[in-house]
């Protein structure tokens, strides 16, 4: 069984915020979650086949072009920070 520990290390991992009297639930809850995992794992699948996609669907590549956009200049007439025709935009990572 999964300890509070565990939940409170995953927790910040996750960087999401848990209530003490939610900790004993949820360790009950992802232990029992992983039992299962443990259940399938016992299954044997050594004649199946690997699916990683069952609609038939595939990927449509093509190649990227640059294209002149109609719209760039209203565009960065409307944008609240310009640098020399740029957007600037905030930092997404440090």
């Amino acid at each position: 069984m999964i300890t509070k520990e565990e939940i409170q290390k995953v927790a910040k991992l996750a960087r999401i915020e848990i209530k003490q009297t939610e900790e004993k639930r949820l360790a009950e809850t992802i232990s029992a979650v992983l039992d299962y995992m443990n259940i399938l794992n016992e299954v044997d699948t050594s004649g199946v086949e690997s699916t990683n996609q069952v609609t038939g669907l595939e990927n449509i590549v093509r190649e990227d072009e640059i294209k002149d956009c109609e719209y760039s200049e209203k565009l960065v007439k409307q944008f609240s920070k310009v640098k020399d025709d740029k957007l600037i935009v905030p930092k997404v990572f440090n």
